[in-house]
């Protein structure tokens, strides 16, 4: 029996996931992929994010029925039974049948065919019992540490919601700010809502954005509300630096936003920084590949960004491996390596202005308590209230989310996935005097 395209590209994609440190929505939209018909590649996405949401639970299920505990199997035959396990419990379109056999199949395809009749029994007995998913809580979908934590630092109710927006597809979101673009891309069968967070922002209602020529050609791009609001807190100066740039969305909306402005814009790696010359290619801004600890710069700036490499933990719903590979060592190792980011981008801020860090993290380590040492190391900077820029951002016509008291944790902006209707993000605004 051959195993279906999208299936074989699922198994594949799971597997490198768990053995390098790649991204599902990197790896979903490779070359290697693209071959897929369009009914296949959306097969192919569903079960890797599909399993990747809730492989906990998965793992529940299969460990009921297996004689051999999952420690002890191979990662292909773990695999296998999680993707087998998910189209049997969460897919009602999808026959058991066909889910069994072809699980059974990419066992003997990852040449483990000795496990093929272990596998072939676990199926059977979970589809047949037919699991109650309803015994797992919503929250068992994440690691307990991670869950925990949430409940310390955001209370009960805001931790459920934030495993709720975790566990379904995250909007698209794309930043539009000509009626000429929208109109293209409407006439090109996508189906776009103004959305009520940011006036510029549209939300894909249906249609395939990627396949648009405004995406293809780089003139309109996918970015989450949280991380385009960040971006607008930024973009007012004479001279800018955006100390980690890449992938460049928020470079981009700060270049469209200040074209007058002297953009300076560094990446680490340089085949990502090559890729942002492509995504902004706007003539006032200038991309170096450089280690932000260390910039090659000898000159201050009005405006400095620090949007700093993180957990990502405000991302779960679009990176769920994320989930799975994060421990809480992690979150000081990266506390340490942000504090060293900070303190190297706030000696090139001149007298008067600006530093915004952020990230795209939940936790309190890598958000205020690094703003909290950024102050200790340098103390000419105070910080500023987020809510004088949201309201100048309101009073322009850029924000339209009402409640903006909700976006506000003390003087800084936190937007918290489930409570807001985008990535959760957190951002501080320094002054230096």
């Amino acid at each position: 029996m051959l195993v279906s395209k999208a299936r074989a590209a699922a198994f594949d994609v799971l597997l490198r996931i768990e053995t390098t440190d790649a991204y599902a929505s990197e790896l979903l939209h490779s070359s290697g992929l693209s071959k897929l018909s369009a009914s296949d590649h959306g097969l192919a996405t569903e079960l890797v994010m599909g399993v990747l949401r809730w492989r906990r639970v998965l793992d529940q299920a299969i460990a009921e029925h297996s004689s051999q505990p999952l420690t002890k199997l191979d990662l292909e035959v773990l695999t296998a039974l999680r993707l087998g396990a998910y189209q049997c419990l969460f897919l009602d379109r999808i026959p058991a049948r066909a889910a069994i056999n072809e699980s059974v199949e990419l066992v003997k395809r990852a040449r483990k065919s000795s496990a093929a009749g272990f596998a072939n029994a676990v199926l059977r007995k979970l589809s047949q019992a037919s699991p109650d998913l309803l015994k797992f809580p919503i929250c068992s979908s994440h690691p307990a540490w991670l869950v925990e934590h949430w409940h310390k630092t955001y209370g009960a109710t805001a931790a459920e919601k934030i495993c709720e927006y975790d566990q379904k597809p995250p909007a698209t979101d794309v930043r539009v700010g000509d009626s000429a673009l929208l109109t293209e891309v409407r006439k090109e069968a996508i189906a776009l809502e103004a959305s009520d967070f940011l006036a510029k922002s549209f939300r894909v209602i249906s249609g395939d954005i990627t396949r648009t020529a405004a995406f293809r050609e780089r003139r309109l791009t996918i970015q989450d509300e949280a991380s385009q609001l960040v971006a607008l807190l930024v973009a007012r100066g004479s001279s800018i630096l955006d100390c980690c740039a890449a992938p460049g969305g928020k470079t981009r909306i700060i270049a469209e936003a200040s074209p007058d402005s002297e953009i300076i814009a560094l990446e680490l790696h340089p085949h990502r920084a090559r890729l942002l010359k492509k995504l902004v290619p706007q003539l006032n801004v200038r991309i170096i590949a450089a280690d932000a600890r260390a910039m090659p710069l000898n000159k201050s700036f009005d405006v400095v960004l620090v949007d700093a490499p993180c957990s990502g933990t405000g991302t779960l719903a679009r990176n769920p491996e994320i989930k799975w590979r994060l421990q809480p060592a992690d979150l000081q190792r990266l506390q340490a390596y942000q504090i060293q980011i900070l303190a190297s981008a706030m000696k090139h801020v001149a007298p008067g202005g600006r530093l915004v860090y952020s990230t795209c993290s939940l936790e309190p380590e890598e958000n205020e308590r690094v703003v909290e040492e950024g102050l200790k190391l340098d103390r000419s900077f105070s910080v500023m209230p987020c809510g004088d820029e949201l309201e100048r951002l309101r009073d322009s016509g850029e924000l339209a989310w009402k409640d903006m008291q909700s976006l506000l944790s003390g003087p800084f902006l936190r937007t918290i996935a489930g409570v807001h209707p985008c990535d959760g993000f957190f951002a501080a605004m320094l002054v230096k005097h």
